[in-house]
């Protein structure tokens, strides 16, 4: 069992978070990587792809912590077949809000990771029911500066959680790190989190 610090290569501080809930020491390490969709690639597929790719990106940039056991992640929101990223700007946060207003939507989140030379991936999908938001909560929301970095425009842990009527599936896959499924795959590859370091 491993119970050295791993590597997350994300700039998320809501996974650096969650990571932390369960107990795993990590290094954070930021490497940008292009998320371009490739054509007709289906939002699964996608997600996955991005996932896994964001590691091998990592990997190549990590220098001395190449050795360590790397993870990421990954999260889109998806409604009738459509991607909603992160809004780049007010108006684009409008139209995700007005999308997703008063409607059910998917919320997918890949987790990758990189350990002993083997890539393993795995994926959460949660449905998340939001009320209707009207045009003016919309706005004033905007101007909280909360929806500008995360997908769908929306963050459950934060102001955006009273838009959010019902959760079906994982909360913190919702925030962006599954943790039955990071830990799952954390296990398998002998990363030890918190029940096995209080064993220890």
């Amino acid at each position: 069992m491993t119970y050295a610090p791993i590597v997350l290569a994300s700039r998320s501080p809501r996974r650096s978070q969650l990571l932390r809930q369960i107990g795993v020491p990590h290094e954070v390490l930021a490497a940008d990587f292009d998320e371009e969709r490739l054509e007709g690639e289906p939002p699964r597929a996608y997600v996955q792809r991005l996932a896994g790719d964001k590691a091998l990106h990592a990997l190549s940039v990590a220098g001395t912590a190449a050795g360590r056991p790397l993870l990421t992640a990954d999260t889109i929101v998806v409604l009738g077949g459509e991607i909603f990223t992160k809004p780049g700007d007010e108006a684009e946060c409008q139209r995700m809000l007005a999308a997703l207003s008063g409607r059910t939507h998917e919320v997918m989140t890949a987790v990758a990771l990189h350990s002993g030379g083997s890539l393993h991936r795995d994926l959460s999908v949660s449905q998340v029911t939001f009320r209707p938001i009207s045009t003016r909560e919309g706005r004033a929301y905007w101007r909280s500066g909360e929806p500008a970095d995360k997908a769908g425009g929306y963050a459950v842990q934060g102001l955006g959680a009273i838009f959010i009527e019902r959760i079906e599936g994982s909360y913190s896959g919702v925030m962006g790190l599954p943790l039955y499924e990071t830990a799952r795959l954390l296990e398998s590859a002998g990363v030890a989190v918190w029940q096995q370091r209080i064993q220890a």
